[in-house]
């Protein structure tokens, strides 16, 4: 809406420009044209990201006499790129390319330093990922997959619950390989192809009804569930990774399979619990006989013959996706069984075996013509840089406000933790970051969030994984409103479901998520991540 407003403001302007000047009075009608163009909504918002720097840096004072300086530069940049990030004033990937220009601009950090932030094992794992998920995408390798899980679960007679635990399951597998928000706008074609067999002018209160809004609010939220489970799944669990590395560089970094055993199980107790809240709100008694003249099999199967039998293409990305998983489980597994990675010293990352992966697309062909490979750069071109960047952007910012001195400064603000109970830290953080996660994006919350949690526990003297955990996976509990994350407003847009309905089903499923990491982070988080209370 600004950008659209903003473009009729300047189209306004350039028409009066060319427009003749013949008199006094003409310059007269001229000027409200011109000024309007100016003082557009979107011009506004680009200024008001320096003008929010201005005012941090010239007016707020933090510390003593020269105690805060670089404090205080640090957080007027973050609040000229959260003005720009929330009013999306300029193009988010520009916005996450800022620190490139700001951080050398007010002394924050060089320009070398700031750019590492942007291509380190990180990135790469995530380079090398998208890069599969396309190919996966490119070859219909999804689409099979879901009408495949989803005809063993519609059985006759037909049993509501159980088919929503199909589609609900299928949305969250594939979320637990490829970015959460990719997987909703794969798996909601799916869906939403099922539904089109279900009469258009239902009652909300009918089964039918019912069911619809079931469906598309269990893709969204599977999808951000099964992002949780895995690294890969979703930016925050990446960029949560990539502060533990920044902060941290001589702990162990926090591996794939070592984050699964956490993520899986947290993942898996969700997700039930997501099932049970949709069939107890939208799957009344009853609902799968009056779906049954609607839904059934032959669905599926008209639209798995469509597909065709698995070409080899789709087998060789398969076996290559396969692979990668494989290596991403067994390059660190314990102290005992140090896994693969230990014959290369360390120096091998799950990144570098997502590039070498990735990179056999380009090598294997996909015997459908003479010379192809599995994929080409132009099949590459819808690469998410926006992603990329962003990712880039949180570790630079992570490493800004560590290094201006903003974390300690802000982490007063949360020094109330410091009193509470060793196992009332876990639920409060998530709640917090909860809360937070609502109004702004997941990775602007990480971002902002965890640099103070590290802070907070060092002052406390707890493993700083007991807070930063919980602070990432709050910040992935945005089920309330359809702005909280784009995998919402995937689901918000088929006009199946309202703001009410993720109320309805997003507040119990907060709660949940909440109440299971308060229980898992302590016992099963501690043991996994070796936090077990102390530094």
């Amino acid at each position: 809406m600004n950008g659209d407003h903003g473009a009729v403001g300047e189209s306004d302007g350039l028409k009066s420009a060319l427009l003749p000047i013949q008199s006094s009075g003409d310059i007269q009608i001229q000027r409200p044209s011109v000024v309007r163009s100016i003082l557009t909504a979107k011009n506004c918002y680009i200024a008001l990201g320096p003008l929010l720097c201005g005012v941090f840096c010239f007016y707020v004072r933090i510390g003593g006499e020269g105690e805060g300086d670089g404090a205080r530069k640090m957080l007027g940049v973050l609040a000229w790129m959260f003005a720009w990030w929330l009013t999306e004033a300029v193009p988010m990937p520009v916005t996450s390319m800022s620190p490139l220009f700001l951080f050398p601009l007010f002394g924050i950090a060089s320009a070398d330093d700031v750019a590492r932030s942007y291509m380190d094992d990180v990135i790469s794992l995530v380079l090398g990922s998208f890069i599969l998920a396309l190919a996966v995408e490119h070859y219909n390798i999804h689409r099979r997959l879901a009408l495949n899980i989803t005809l063993v679960f519609c059985v006759e007679p037909l049993n509501a619950p159980l088919l929503l635990l199909g589609i609900c399951g299928t949305t969250a597998f594939v979320s637990m390989w490829m970015h959460n928000v990719a997987a909703a706008v794969m798996m909601m074609p799916v869906a939403t192809g099922i539904l089109q067999r279900l009469p258009e002018n239902c009652s909300e209160e009918s089964a039918e009804g019912k069911f619809s809004r079931a469906v598309v609010l269990g893709v969204i939220y599977s999808a951000a569930v099964g992002g949780m489970s895995t690294l890969t799944g979703t930016g925050v669990n990446l960029i949560l990774v990539g502060m533990w590395k920044s902060y941290f560089p001589l702990a162990d970094p926090i591996s794939f399979s070592q984050w699964f055993f956490f993520g899986f199980p947290l993942a898996l107790s969700l997700f039930f619990a997501l099932w049970a809240i949709l069939c107890i709100l939208y799957c009344p008694k009853g609902s799968g006989r009056s779906l049954s003249s609607y839904l059934d099999r032959s669905h599926l199967k008209r639209e798995l013959d469509l597909l065709g039998p698995m070409a080899f293409a789709e087998k060789m990305v398969l076996a290559v996706f396969g692979g990668l998983i494989v290596l991403w489980m067994t390059r660190s597994i314990t102290d005992d069984i140090p896994g693969w990675g230990a014959l290369f010293h360390g120096r091998a990352g799950d990144g570098t075996v997502s590039v070498m992966m990735a990179t056999l697309l380009f090598i294997i062909p996909n015997k459908k013509g003479k010379g192809e490979r599995l994929m080409d750069w132009n099949k590459c071109k819808k690469l998410p840089w926006n992603i990329v960047l962003l990712l880039g952007a949180g570790f630079a910012i992570a490493e800004g406000v560590r290094t201006s001195g903003l974390a300690g400064v802000l982490s007063k603000g949360l020094q109330f933790l410091e009193t509470a109970p060793y196992w009332a830290i876990a639920p409060t953080v998530c709640a917090i970051a909860a809360g937070i996660t609502e109004f702004t994006s997941n990775n602007a919350t990480t971002t902002l969030l965890v640099p103070l949690l590290i802070e907070i526990a060092k002052t406390m003297g707890v493993e700083p994984l007991l807070l930063m955990v919980p602070g990432a996976i709050g910040a992935q509990f945005a089920f309330l409103l359809p702005t909280g994350t784009p995998s919402n407003i995937v689901g918000f847009t088929t006009g199946k479901i309202e703001i009410k309905d993720m109320l309805k089903t997003g507040f119990p499923l907060k709660i949940a998520g909440t109440l299971s990491l308060s229980l898992l982070m302590p016992t099963l988080g501690a043991y996994v991540f070796g936090a077990n209370g102390g530094v």
